[in-house]
């Protein structure tokens, strides 16, 4: 305790460069600062001030001293703003911004909803690029990899496309063997709305991918209009896994070309990096990392 009370004495006497003034803002006397700064001093074996009748300046040694002493005390006032946010209950408005993928994420959204009803969600659903931190979002959850220095990220949950088409469309028009076949048929694609290009489909053959420029009979911005279409038997789709499983399972879609598509997607969940995460965004986080595809996929 002497030892914090000696560097306590020393950085108010260098930040107001007096022992007078140091003692009043400490509420003790000029003679008690310059004697903890003394034993401070005897402990060091160095001299942290030039001493004089009028003033009192830093030395080369005082200044590295100070500059560490800073360090120490912000840290102890990040741990103590980091413990006494920890009793705090998640609470306030959370912006969150979301891919065009509601079907999966709404499940979960709402759970978590349920589980913190004292924390406001603004989502916005969006699938171009937001920029986070000059939007003002406090997290993003986004698919693929991530390049900003700015942002912190935690994989929340990792999906696959896969290639279906309904029962009735692949009676009346045959179900491709090869993606080669793809070419005779009727098929449907999601368009990036950020760059108005078309999602490659993922195919594969004799272990390396295949690009093929397939015929685009549908092409739409979101994922829904092309499930709908494809369940109508209007042609063929790749979707991610989420999107199709419970209609696979029910026996309104069905998977094709399962041996020639190959590659796996990652949901990430973004924010802006501070090494204190508020407890709503820390239980957003954690919430969704446990719950995404839990509340979804396997219901």
């Amino acid at each position: 305790m002497d030892h914090m009370a000696g560097l306590g004495a020393f950085m108010q006497a260098a930040e107001t460069r007096s022992f007078v003034a140091a003692g009043r803002q400490l509420g003790v006397s000029a003679s008690a600062i310059g004697k903890a700064v003394a034993r401070l001093e005897d402990r060091l074996g160095v001299r942290l001030f030039h001493r004089s009748t009028r003033s009192i300046t830093l030395t080369p040694e005082g200044v590295l001293f100070l500059e560490r002493c800073r360090r120490i005390v912000c840290e102890i006032e990040a741990a103590e703003l980091e413990l006494s946010q920890r009793q705090e209950a998640p609470r306030g408005k959370l912006r969150v911004s979301l891919p065009l993928v509601g079907m999966l994420l709404l499940p979960a959204i709402g759970a978590f909803v349920r589980t913190y009803p004292e924390i406001e969600l603004d989502l916005d659903f969006t699938d171009r690029l937001v920029d986070v931190i000059d939007e003002g979002f406090d997290a993003v959850i986004r698919t693929g990899e991530v390049s900003d220095s700015r942002l912190m990220t935690r994989v929340i949950g990792t999906f696959r496309h896969q290639i279906v088409a309904a029962p009735g469309y692949l009676k009346a028009r045959g179900t491709p063997q090869t993606p080669a076949n793809l070419l005779d048929h009727s098929c449907l694609h999601h368009k990036f709305p950020s760059t108005g290009k078309l999602e490659r489909w993922p195919l594969h053959a004799d272990g390396g991918a295949l690009d093929i420029e397939l015929p685009a009979t549908v092409v739409a911005s979101t994922i829904e209009p092309l499930l709908s279409l494809a369940e109508q038997g209007i042609g063929i789709a790749c979707l991610p896994d989420f999107v199709v499983a419970r209609y696979i399972e029910a026996g309104r879609l069905v998977q094709i070309l399962e041996e020639h598509t190959a590659n796996a997607g990652t949901f990430r969940l973004l924010w802006p990096s501070t090494r204190y995460p508020s407890p709503k965004l820390t239980a957003f986080t954690e919430f969704m990392a446990k719950h995404l595809f839990g509340v979804t996929i396997r219901k």
